[in-house]
């Protein structure tokens, strides 16, 4: 038996459940498909999780830090298993939500794994869903490197979420996102951490000012890393496992953690059987998110890009205004934010300083920095950090960098100023709440526009 549809999703995560809604919300009928639990690796296995483990570290910290408040406080420990059991309810509340959301908006919700069968067909077991649109939203996994099995201590993110001990030692190899979260988790909570990453320095992909400000911390912290270091070879024993580079260092740990990105989900999926394009595994598509098949899009992390979660519901909601005939703004991708919520936070939107200046020359850019120490919030809070402006010469803001604690909460201004293009005088001319860390953007950007008051 087949079903018609307006739009077919196979892939009920962000970029997925995204589309659906906001397909549904415009008057389309739509299936979505998902073989494992709507809300995808972000919900289950991602951002979620990983961020409820961050803020038990964040209370581990407070307690730690209590004295320099004055407070008496203790820390005994941590129950890994009532941890967990945080973890799972937060979890479960959220996905609770999320599928009377999806009952509410009369989705077609098709539990079970899909397969693309034709341009506007997939199957799910004996059962066939066609759509005068099919949308690809198949995500990502945890990925690996050639000849490294994941196995017994040497592990990915999805079961280093699940641990129910905290390890003494730990090595993390890879020292983008998801290594500097983990690192920073494990430490708070008394695990020796060491990163191996093979490029110049941690988050590589930040400013540099973010990136070095955050060695500076992490080293502050006592957590080593080892940067511009190759990976060479793992062994592990029943309890342990011993870590070799190919510099010839050699750390011994309880774990090693993998945390070298993540692949796009579409092998053996029937992509290329109906002529889809796919290059190293991933999925290009055009300014609609068409890939070179007509009628047959793709969102999320299998399109090459960033993979963040809040990337992939911007595409969902954009495509589904495309299709049902609306002209949404195109996405701009280095103007989507950024967070890693590492301790210290980093914050991100737009070009770093030398992204710019390779593409308008030095002379051609303008940047401040601000230091967190001038911030009164920030020294209530104990955090030190920047806030950094890159802007064109004579003309608007163009990257927003931030590093410090709960920075993250400053990324929405960030965007603002740069995706509606503010110029260093608009920014300046803005009242900015005293006392919050959301003043130091204010006094960023009247240092950009030549009138400095605190720095």
């Amino acid at each position: 038996m087949t079903s018609t549809y307006d739009v077919v999703v196979l892939g009920a995560g962000s970029g997925g459940y995204a589309t659906a809604l906001r397909a549904s919300q415009l008057g389309m009928k739509v299936a979505l498909i998902e073989g494992d639990k709507v809300g995808g690796t972000c919900l289950h296995r991602g951002c979620i999780p990983t961020k409820a483990m961050l803020h038990v570290a964040e209370t581990v910290d407070a307690i730690k830090e209590a004295s320099r408040l004055g407070v008496k406080a203790s820390f005994e420990g941590v129950d890994m298993h009532e941890v967990g059991r945080f973890r799972d309810k937060t979890i479960s509340r959220l996905h609770k939500g999320l599928q009377g959301l999806v009952k509410s908006r009369k989705i077609d919700y098709i539990q079970g794994w899909g397969r693309v069968i034709s341009p506007n067909t997939v199957q799910v077991g004996s059962e066939t869903y066609q759509g005068k649109n099919l949308v690809l939203a198949t995500g990502s996994y945890s990925k690996s490197l050639p000849g490294l099995e994941i196995e017994g201590r040497v592990i990915t993110s999805d079961q280093a979420l699940q641990l129910d001990w905290v390890p003494n030692k730990a090595v993390v190899l890879g020292g983008g996102v998801i290594g500097i979260e983990f690192a920073s988790l494990w430490a708070s909570l008394g695990t020796e951490v060491t990163v191996i990453e093979g490029l110049p320095h941690l988050a590589n992909n930040e400013d540099a000012s973010v990136s070095k400000g955050l060695e500076r911390a992490f080293r502050s912290r006592g957590i080593t890393f080892k940067t511009g270091t190759m990976f060479d070879s793992v062994t592990q024993t029943g309890n342990s496992v011993q870590v070799k580079t190919q510099s010839g260092d050699t750390f011994d740990a309880d774990l090693l953690l993998v945390a070298v990105g993540r692949g796009p989900r579409t092998k053996d999926m029937g992509f290329e059987d109906i002529g889809v394009n796919i290059d190293r595994g991933f999925i290009p598509v055009d300014d609609h998110l068409m890939t070179n098949v007509p009628g047959v899009y793709a969102v999320g992390d299998i399109v090459p890009g960033l993979q963040l979660a809040h990337r992939g519901f911007a595409q969902g909601i954009f495509l589904a205004e495309y299709l049902g005939g609306l002209d949404p703004a195109p996405l701009v991708e280095h103007n989507i934010p950024r967070v890693t919520f590492c301790e210290p936070e980093i914050a991100s939107v737009g070009l770093t300083q030398k992204q710019a200046e390779d593409k308008f020359g030095k002379d051609g850019v303008k940047v401040t920095e601000y230091n967190l120490a001038g911030n009164g919030k920030s020294q209530i809070l104990g955090t030190g950090g920047i806030i950094k402006l890159v802007a064109q010469k004579d003309g608007p803001i163009i990257g927003f960098h931030a590093l410090g604690k709960r920075v993250g909460e400053l990324v929405g201004e960030g965007q603002l100023m740069v995706n509606w293009e503010a110029f260093p005088e608009d920014l300046a001319a803005l009242v900015h709440t005293h006392p919050t860390q959301d003043e130091a953007i204010g006094e960023a950007g009247m240092a950009l526009a030549g009138k400095p008051l605190h720095s």
